[in-house]
């Protein structure tokens, strides 16, 4: 049975989440919870570490109404901290901004269908016309789950990135990034292993080629031919072709110039971790988050 607790902050009423039932996760629980005692016409749904810019939800509604939304969903600005966040994060989001373009995203006539949990406003006919997190209970991204049902129900869905109206830092400690990652790349990417693959290849494009290049130019190669010179600089236009694809890929995670300059440092932790996801995920049926294990 759900309970109010007798206190509310400015406004906010804090209440305890009805008693988690088999097959519902913790966060569509609590969220189902507070969405029965709203009453307002437009339900947000937000994270406790999103920052949220001064008049933003009502601009927010202005953009849903103008647009004849039913669903809309902002990409916040992801703040990182340390090496290892700021070289990982940018891949993986350069790899969302690919998977799910915004501008495929916010077409209905594209299939393609996401949305994002740390800034996610349904209109409250919408969201029964969708079941609400009821009809997502058991889904670990509950948020993607409910954009397909957008989609598929033809309720307007809008996705963007939006710096200028929130941001965020997802993980406070390279642990809970691992835990957090490893429970949502395989979801996120059905295509994990082959893209473990290709990013893998990277590693070798962006560090061996120059290598290999040095190697051609060595005295020990070229006092032999001249031929071995020219393939030497033949890797080398190679690898700056890539170098310079891989920069415009990365550069689509919308984070600074020096993070993304760095991301190759990344790429083998990002391997690694599309690796573990598919394993957990596809494999053993289980992962972890915060203390509970979801299986699935």
């Amino acid at each position: 049975r759900t309970a109010e607790v007798a206190h509310s902050i400015e406004g906010v009423t804090v209440m305890d989440a009805q008693k988690l039932e088999p097959g519902w996760t913790g966060k569509c629980n609590a969220v189902w919870t507070a969405a029965r005692k709203a009453r307002g016409k437009w339900l947000l749904f937000t994270d406790a570490d999103t920052i949220h810019e001064p008049g933003n939800l009502h601009r927010a509604m202005h953009e849903a109404a103008k647009n004849k939304l039913g669903m809309l969903s902002y990409s916040a600005r992801q703040l990182a901290s340390g090496l290892v966040q700021r070289t990982l994060m940018p891949l993986i989001f350069s790899e969302l901004a690919v998977t799910f373009p915004y501008e495929k995203v916010s077409d209905p006539n594209q299939r393609v269908a996401a949305a994002n949990g740390q800034f996610l406003m349904v209109e409250r006919e919408a969201y029964r016309k969708l079941g609400g997190h009821k009809s997502v209970a058991d889904r670990v991204l509950e948020d993607v789950e409910l954009a397909m049902l957008a989609k598929r129900r033809k309720v307007g869905l809008r996705l963007r990135y939006a710096e200028e109206e929130l941001s965020t830092r997802m993980y406070r400690t390279t642990a809970a990034m691992m835990e957090g990652w490893t429970k949502n790349l395989a979801l996120l990417f059905n295509n994990a292993p082959a893209l473990a693959f290709w990013r893998a290849l990277d590693i070798f494009l962006l560090f061996g080629l120059p290598f290999l290049a040095v190697e051609m130019w060595s005295e020990r190669l070229t006092s032999r031919s001249f031929t071995w010179l020219g393939v030497g600089w033949i890797l080398l236009l190679i690898w700056g072709r890539n170098l310079f694809r891989f920069y415009a890929r990365v550069a689509k995670s919308n984070f600074r110039f020096v993070d993304c300059a760095m991301a190759p440092v990344g790429l083998p932790l990002f391997v690694w971790l599309l690796y573990r996801s598919w394993f957990q995920n596809r494999v053993l049926k289980r992962v972890s988050w915060k203390g509970r294990e979801y299986t699935g």
